[in-house]
């Protein structure tokens, strides 16, 4: 029996900035010398990024106290402990919101209908987790299972879905909600190396989640058939993709070999994939990449030898969000889903990257009920 993704909803703080504001804002604070000012200025300006939102509103009316960018002209480099207590005050409600509209947006799905609750996050920690908030919040069965995924970066909605698919095959009953959430404007640096302005000039903060399960889908309704996964590890990078925790919240290290890195690698990663299409006479009719930035598009779209209008829903997704890391690549599969098909069925593969370094993948075939 076939597993589906039904229905993908996504939503992110009200607060956004433009990134030519940012940019701006990131030189008038961290730009004492002249170099740094013509970095950031470069960086920003060739992100491939419009806009970004935060959590963080210190540059609007009510953003005072303020939080990082004091008035003064200082950067504050709040506590980890501080940037926590952030995390999960907006967390909680993100969390929830997007668990609410899953089932509203659905209406073939009912609260009673979810036994199983995955949950992703690697930009802070509470417990009980969202994984609890959620069937709490909306009351759903106490014996719903509950799984959470954290510290793992841009590609775990992967292995989350991955788990949402085993068990829907084990269980013809079984409905998964998968919610990825990351809040990564709170772990804004101070520090001027290329990996850190790299780092802030990119990161933003948003969620989005699925509703998984064997049910066929509804007439006139779209959604995607779970056909296969890929995994695969680049070899000596693990140090050009990494975070810790520090005294002054996260110390993310993006290297810039990043974009080389994954197209050295992006043949054999898929290659899986690949090739299980061959077998079935078909072809790829559409691409959802994460877009952890435009450096990494544009590497991706030359080594597979693509043209521009492949990755539209994926520069499209940069260029309005920014990068999310894990639910980013749902709000792409988003703008897909959403997208009229070409033909009765299509085929799609959609890949994330994160610390390792680490490549996921999928085929998905796009149907509609």
């Amino acid at each position: 029996m076939s597993v589906y993704i039904h229905n993908i909803n996504t939503a992110v703080p009200e607060s956004f900035y433009s990134q030519d504001f940012l940019r701006d804002k990131m030189k008038e604070y961290l730009g004492e010398k002249r170099s740094v000012k013509s970095i950031i200025h470069r960086i920003y300006s060739h992100s491939g990024i419009q806009k970004r939102h935060s959590v963080v509103d210190d540059f609007h009316a009510n953003g005072d106290p303020r939080f990082f960018f004091q008035k003064d002209g200082t950067l504050s480099q709040p506590s980890t402990g501080s940037r926590n207590d952030r995390y999960a005050e907006h967390a909680r409600e993100l969390f929830v919101a997007i668990a609410e509209n899953l089932i509203s947006e659905h209406p073939t799905f009912t609260r009673g209908d979810i036994t199983h609750v995955i949950t992703v996050s690697c930009t802070g920690f509470f417990a009980p987790g969202p994984d609890y908030e959620i069937v709490k919040q909306l009351n759903l069965s106490p014996d719903t299972q509950r799984y959470h995924l954290g510290f793992m970066g841009c590609y775990a909605a992967f292995p989350a879905l991955r788990m949402a698919n085993a068990f829907c095959e084990t269980d013809e009953d079984a409905v998964a909600m998968v919610i990825c959430l990351e809040l990564c404007s709170l772990h804004l640096q101070q520090a001027v190396t290329t990996d850190s302005l790299i780092s802030g000039s990119v990161f933003a903060d948003g969620g989005a989640g699925m509703l998984v399960s064997r049910r066929k889908p509804e007439k006139n309704t779209p959604a995607f058939r779970i056909k296969r996964f890929a995994s695969s590890i680049a070899e000596q990078s693990e140090k050009d993709m990494a975070w810790s925790i520090g005294d002054t919240g996260f110390d993310m290290v993006l290297s810039t070999y990043v974009p080389d890195i994954i197209q050295a690698n992006m043949e054999e990663s898929i290659e899986p994939l690949l090739n299980e299409l061959k077998t079935e006479g078909g072809e790829i009719d559409r691409w959802a990449v994460h877009p952890g930035g435009r450096a990494i598009l544009d590497k991706i779209e030359k080594e597979i030898g693509l043209s521009p209008e492949a990755f539209t829903a994926s520069r499209k997704v940069l260029a309005n969000y920014g990068n999310m890391s894990s639910g980013t690549v749902l709000f792409v599969l988003k703008e897909l889903l959403d997208t009229p098909m070409n033909k009765k069925s299509e085929n799609l593969l959609t890949m994330a990257f994160g610390p390792g370094l680490t490549i996921e993948s999928a085929l998905l075939e796009k149907i509609t009920g």
